[in-house]
C-alpha cells in the first residue's frame, strides 16, 4: 500500500508542473508578438492581470493588444476573430454568476467591469472579447 501512495505522489507531481506552466514573462511576450507577425513592440507592461502592449503591424498600423500571461493568447480589436457584442458579453458575464454589473466598457479585444461575484464581493473583472469568458477577476475593496 505504501508503495502504491508513493508512486501516485510521485507521478502527481511530475505531472503538475506541465499543467501549470509558469506565467509569460515580458521577453516570452514580446517573443510571442513577433512570432505572431507584430513588427515593433513600443511599450509592455502588465494591466488587469493580462499583459498590455503597445505595437505596429507591417502595414503600419499601431494598436494596443492584451495578451494572456497563462496561455500567450493574443487579444487583438484589428485580428481575424469576431469580437462579441454588449448583450452577447454582458450575457456571459452573468452565466459566470456575475451580477450588478456595471461600468461595462470594451478596451480593445477584452472587456472590462465592475460586478458582485457569486460571493457577493465586489469585484473588477476582464472578460475576453472573444468568448466572454473571465481573464482576470480582482476584489475591489476589502470593505463591502
Amino acid at each position: 500500500m505504501l508503495k502504491s501512495l508513493t508512486l501516485a505522489t510521485v507521478v502527481a507531481f511530475a505531472v503538475a508542473p506541465a499543467a501549470q506552466a509558469a506565467p509569460l514573462g515580458m521577453a516570452q511576450v514580446e517573443q510571442t508578438l513577433r512570432k505572431a507577425g507584430y513588427t515593433q513592440i513600443h511599450e509592455i507592461e502588465r494591466d488587469d492581470g493580462l499583459w498590455e502592449a503597445d505595437v505596429s503591424r507591417a502595414d503600419g498600423r499601431f494598436s494596443e493588444v492584451y495578451v494572456d500571461p497563462k496561455t500567450g493568447e493574443i487579444f487583438d480589436e484589428h485580428g481575424s476573430r469576431a469580437l462579441l457584442s454588449t448583450e452577447e458579453v454582458l450575457a456571459k458575464a452573468q452565466s459566470q454568476g456575475l451580477r450588478e454589473i456595471h461600468s461595462l466598457e470594451r478596451d480593445g479585444a477584452t472587456w472590462s467591469l465592475e460586478a458582485r461575484n457569486a460571493r457577493n464581493q465586489r469585484v473588477d473583472v476582464r472578460l475576453s472579447g472573444y468568448d466572454g469568458r473571465i481573464l482576470h477577476s480582482e476584489r475591489d475593496g476589502w470593505l463591502d
